[in-house]
This record gives structure tokens, C-alpha cells and sequence, in this order.
């Protein structure tokens, strides 16, 4: 691929990892992986971003790196003194035939560690990041989730979503006075506020003995309708635990948000309270408002798979017409858009770069584009505005603060798509009207 749209396996691997607290990461591989990675999530989240590396060079690659991983692994210890470690690998040690977990069980064995050490793997060319996220994420409730006594928590397992809709989950849910635990959060690890002094691992995410109760839930939502069953953690919880799995996309548009509000009315047996109603109304309003700007709409939606189908759910009940799809790698994206008469013309890429992208949007007369900020090139090239949202966004300060779920949030993304459409009608609006109905009089 020239330019692709996604990045790889061991990327989602750090980005799961962070939500969890106390966790530093040691990615198994040469130094530039993690360098690279490291300054990739640090831009998006504008904060400083940790990664340990095993800085695996020629004679590791030859001889084996168990050597590098298990200094690598003493040192994080000895400097970050972390709550857990999670072992990712790379292209290079998967190419060389590491076997992390066994190397990881016998290193805290040797040692008599209490500390736990979660090992996935992560090759770069297994997949994307969006893959490696489920993947790391599985391999946590694997490795520390057990058979605990019964609770009243729910389990939460969301995708790569920004801090400020993990807040505002947290809000939706304290509405509906659920108690909870959230998997991953990275709403204080990687958006923590301004302190006076440097903490080389932030407070917040999941707290690892909430990680180790998650089979004694009374039950698992889990947004993630795109995935396979041998990659989804609340699968693993179902089969293993019997902790009941409601898997429902992420609540971005009205019917996703609907979807969501009743599982929760369904779990607890209440309804929603009437601020969670009036909020509803509010998105009906807004959506009133835009409804006759955006019949004009033509889009191009890619990025994470669940945030893609959650975002062309929203177009169509916007009457915003999607052209041109794409997630990642596979099939199941496409199998389950929502996708009707209106939009025949809607093309479903799968693992593609922009360069097809680009191809297919022009074929479409697309004129809007929703997704990262690698689609700049989009605006650049073609002249198509860009919404930003997803990971990751580089060309723009505040992705971290992008606030997209619930009704709120679907409020938020309505008026930014709406507003982006009416922007670039009337850039050229009167240019076009002049050019297409004004003729000088034959004298």
C-alpha cells in the first residue's frame, strides 16, 4: 500500500494497554518500533506517551531476543515500578518465531513475581491497530479476569474511542446509577490534567482488581458488532464465566444510542430518567434543523471499524448518502451496513489505501469526508472537506476532546457534518450561480 488507511497490530496493542492502571508497555522489537508508535499516540493525545523497548538489533535477530526482553523487563521494574506489564510484539519477533508467553511465565516464575505480565501477539503485519487493540484487550481478560464471587458491576468493554466520550459514558451511566467497570479507560491516562510535577505513570484507567472480578459480573455490553468471536473479550467472559454479552455498536445516531439506553433499562430493570429524554429530544431537534442541508451530503467514511459503522448508521438517518466505506481487513463491515435503496451507489472498501479511496470518491462525486486526519489528502488533492474524528488526528489540536457518543455527542457530530456541507456550498456558492445563470447581453 502507497498511503493506508490504518496502522498496525501492535499500535492498537499500546492504546489498550494505556487505559489500564498502573501499566507500562514493552514492546518487543527494534527501538524505531516504539519510537514510532510512542510519537504516533503522543501527537494525537498531545501528552507524553512511555513505551519500553527489548531494542532487539542483528545479533538478537539472530540468536533470539529472549536476552534483550527479559533486561528489557528488569528495567521497567526497576525505573517505572508499574502495577502490570504488557508485552507486545512486533514484525521482527513474530518473524523470528518468539514465544513470548512462555518466555514472560517463566521470567515471573524465576523471579517469584506477584506482578502480573500480559503477553499478546501483535506482528505489524497480522493486521491493524484496530486489530491489535481487541487482540491486547482479550489477552487481559484472559490473563487476569477469574471466576469471582457475584457483584452488582457491569462490565463495559469499549473500542478506541476519545477520552471525552469515555467521560461521557461515565456520565450516562452514573444518569442511570449503574456501577461499573470500564475496560479499557484511558480518560485520565492519556488526558490528564495539568500538575505541577511529572508522574512517569499517570493516575487513572481500570483498576486491575476490577480486571481480575470482570467473571463475577452480572453481565458484559460490549460495544463491538464488527469483530470475530475468537478476538472479543465479553465472548470470553460468556463462554467462560456465563456473564451474560450484549454486544450493540457504539452509541453514536439515534438508533445506537437508542440500542444502548435500552440495555441498560433492560439490565436494571428501570427506565431512563427524564434528562436522558430531554437530551433525546434535543438530538430530534437538531436533527429538524439540518435535515434540509443534508440531502446534498455525499460521504466518505473509513477509520476503526465499529466507529465507521456506528458514523454511516448516522448519515443515513441524516439523509447524508454514503459513497465510500472502508474499516479494515475482512468482510463483516460490509455485511452489516445498514445500507437501503438510497444508497446504491455506495461503494465498501476493505483494507484499502487512499490512493482507492481517493479513485472511488471521485467516481462518486463525493463531498464531504468523516474520519482521521490521514484524510487530509482528500482536502489536499481533491479539494473534499474533512470532518476529523477517530485516531489518529495530527493536523489538529483537541482530538483527545472530541465528544462523539450518546445524544449529546451525536448532537455535536450532526452540527460539525452540517456545518462542514454548508461551508463548502457557499465558498463557492456565488461563483457557481454566476457561472451558471448570468450571460452577458449580445450587443
Amino acid at each position: 500500500m502507497e498511503n493506508p488507511c490504518h496502522m498496525c497490530m501492535p499500535m492498537g496493542g499500546i492504546l489498550a494497554l494505556k487505559g489500564i492502571e498502573g501499566a507500562m508497555v514493552m514492546v518487543h522489537g527494534s527501538q524505531g518500533c516504539s519510537t514510532y508508535m510512542r510519537r504516533h499516540i503522543a501527537e494525537h493525545f498531545n501528552e507524553p506517551v512511555d513505551v519500553g523497548s527489548s531494542s532487539l538489533n542483528e545479533k538478537g535477530t539472530v540468536y533470539g531476543g529472549e536476552a534483550n526482553l527479559r533486561q528489557g523487563l528488569d528495567n521497567i521494574i526497576r525505573v517505572y515500578q508499574p502495577g502490570l506489564i504488557g508485552v507486545i510484539t512486533t514484525c521482527l519477533a513474530e518473524t523470528i518465531g518468539e514465544d513470548i508467553i512462555r518466555i514472560v511465565n517463566d521470567y515471573r516464575q524465576e523471579h517469584r513475581l506477584s506482578l502480573p505480565i500480559v503477553a499478546a501477539n501483535t506482528p505489524g503485519y497480522g493486521g491493524s491497530h484496530s486489530d491489535g487493540y481487541w487482540l491486547t484487550v482479550r489477552r487481559l481478560v484472559e490473563t487476569l479476569a477469574t471466576g469471582a464471587e457475584r457483584h452488582n458491576k457491569i462490565n463495559i468493554i469499549v473500542p478506541n474511542i476519545s477520552p471525552a466520550d469515555i467521560r461521557e459514558l461515565k456520565r450516562l451511566l452514573a444518569v442511570m446509577e449503574f456501577e461499573y467497570t470500564l475496560c479499557p479507560d484511558i480518560s485520565e491516562t492519556l488526558d490528564r490534567p495539568y500538575l505541577p510535577s511529572y508522574s512517569k505513570l499517570p493516575a487513572g484507567g481500570t483498576p486491575i482488581a476490577a480486571l481480575c472480578r470482570m467473571g463475577g459480573a452480572p453481565a458484559t455490553i460490549e460495544f463491538a458488532v464488527t469483530i470475530e468471536k475468537e478476538v472479543s473479550p465479553g465472548q470470553y467472559l460468556q463462554d467462560t464465566f456465563g456473564v451474560p454479552l450484549y454486544s450493540i455498536p457504539i452509541p453514536i445516531g439515534m438508533e445506537n444510542t437508542d440500542a444502548f439506553m435500552a440495555v441498560l433499562e433492560t439490565i436494571s430493570g428501570r427506565r431512563r430518567p427524564p434528562v436522558l429524554t430531554d437530551e433525546r429530544g434535543r438530538l430530534i431537534d437538531a436533527m429538524i434543523d439540518s435535515h434540509k442541508y443534508n440531502f446534498s451530503g455525499r460521504s466518505a467514511i473509513f477509520g476503526d471499524p465499529e466507529l465507521v459503522y456506528a458514523l454511516t448508521q448516522t448519515c443515513l438517518e441524516n439523509g447524508i448518502c454514503p459513497i465510500v466505506v472502508t474499516g479494515d481487513k475482512g468482510g463483516k463491515l460490509a455485511k452489516l451496513l445498514p445500507l437501503n435503496e438510497m444508497t446504491n451507489e455506495t461503494v465498501v472498501l476493505s483494507d484499502p489505501d487512499f490512493n482507492l479511496v481517493r479513485e472511488q470518491a471521485k467516481a462518486g462525486a463525493v463531498n464531504i469526508a468523516i474520519g482521521h486526519s490521514d484524510g487530509r489528502f482528500l482536502t489536499e488533492r481533491d479539494d473534499i472537506p474533512l470532518v476529523r474524528l477517530g485516531f489518529p488526528i495530527h493536523d489538529r489540536v483537541g482530538g483527545q476532546r472530541l465528544l462523539s457518543i450518546g445524544y449529546t455527542g451525536t448532537t455535536l457530530v450532526l452540527d460539525r457534518i452540517t456545518n462542514t456541507l454548508l461551508a463548502a456550498k457557499y465558498q463557492d456558492y456565488r461563483k457557481n450561480m454566476f457561472a451558471k445563470y448570468y450571460k452577458q447581453s449580445q450587443v
